[in-house]
């Protein structure tokens, strides 16, 4: 049985449409029209559900102290409730034991049913130190042939992305990872901006949380902010919170940038235990009064870009839905509503805040 909704203003992606039907069956957009448009049951905004590539945690559990399907479905519903269908569990550096425990958590979870995940994002151990923000610095290393070799047999299939700084790892490592379908991402990189531009043009598309534990640009030494800043098409994540970036900061990036540029929340949770402490500090939070991650909704960084930094409300849904997806380049993961592809629509009421989301 086909199923229809109804909205006042649908956003497919790349145009609005006004009193539009979407009709969906099976799981899939089977059409968009206006025949049978509902006028009292229709939602006034209907936009592409969202895609959130960094968040760590949710519900007082952090994956990387509690590696577990449990683990990934709080995060997967504190998804849901900001908007985002799709999401990438993400530990910071740790222990490879942890590390090993979180993709059996991941692959449990995506063969048990579990919806959404993307698959597992390791943001370090691999990374510089220099460059280290509040991930644990003994843990910190260079990574070795064998060390790469064994965590891609081991996680193949359920690593989706690793986000490294690399100057440290060797360029075999990160062709390794290439043809295994990991998205390498540059990030916690000191690299200079000749360095970064050169990985760039080879095999490295993404960036991790733009002006964060990175080299910054200097009118002197433009570093990896200021290659990003130059490079046709190196895209990179921001934190749009005003706590990890200042909104000014962001507008600037988003100029220069434009379409490269989109959001993670890069959300955690309450720790009282392991490596990682996270406390909530007012609206962010802090790990041994470093600033370690946010609070964030992806809800919220569409309305921060609004809001604050002054992009379009379409070219914001755009960059918590269809640019993630570029990044990641996966069939199931469009980031648009249209025709034929999975039915994963977020309904919003007019002052763009939740009320429904539907999943394929």
């Amino acid at each position: 049985m086909n199923t229809f909704i109804s909205a006042q203003e649908l956003f497919d992606g790349k145009h609005w449409i006004s009193e539009a039907v979407i009709e969906i069956a099976d799981g899939k957009i089977k059409g968009i029209h206006k025949n049978g448009y509902d006028h009292k049951n229709a939602y006034p905004l209907v936009v592409p559900a969202f895609i959130d590539l960094q968040i760590y945690g949710a519900e007082n559990k952090l994956l990387s102290e509690f590696p577990t399907v449990d683990t990934i479905e709080k995060i997967y519903n504190y998804c849901l409730a900001g908007g985002a269908a799709y999401f990438q569990p993400t530990i910071a550096s740790q222990h490879t034991n942890i590390i090993y425990k979180a993709i059996d958590a991941v692959r449990d979870y995506i063969t048990s049913g579990g919806k959404g995940c993307i698959g597992l994002h390791i943001e370090g151990p691999w990374i510089n130190v220099e460059k280290k923000g509040a991930h644990s610095e003994d843990i910190i290393h260079s990574p070795s042939i064998k060390e790469a070799v064994e965590l891609v047999e081991y996680g193949k299939g359920w690593i989706s992305m690793i986000t490294l700084a690399p100057e440290v790892c060797d360029p075999e490592i990160i062709e390794l990872f290439n043809k295994n379908g990991i998205v390498v991402s540059a990030g916690h990189s000191n690299a200079n901006f000749d360095s970064a531009n050169e990985f760039f043009n080879k095999n490295i598309t993404v960036a991790t949380h733009l002006y964060n534990a990175m080299s910054p640009m200097n009118h002197r030494a433009p570093g990896l902010v200021g290659a990003l800043f130059n490079h046709r098409k190196a895209m990179s994540s921001i934190i749009v919170d005003g706590y990890h970036v200042d909104f000014a900061a962001v507008k600037i990036a988003k100029k220069l940038m434009g379409e490269r540029l989109f959001c993670i929340t890069d959300a955690v949770a309450t720790t009282t235990s392991g490596l990682y402490l996270h406390q909530l500090v007012g609206d962010k939070y802090e790990s041994k009064g470093t600033l370690s991650g946010s609070a964030l909704t992806q809800i919220k960084s569409v309305n921060n870009l609004v809001q604050e930094v002054g992009v379009e409300l379409g070219e914001a849904i755009r960059m918590c839905s269809l640019y993630p997806a570029r990044v990641m380049q996966k069939e199931n993961l469009s980031g648009t509503i249209e025709i034929n592809k999975s039915a994963d629509l977020l309904c919003l009421n007019t002052d763009r805040q939740f009320i429904k989301i539907v999943v394929a």
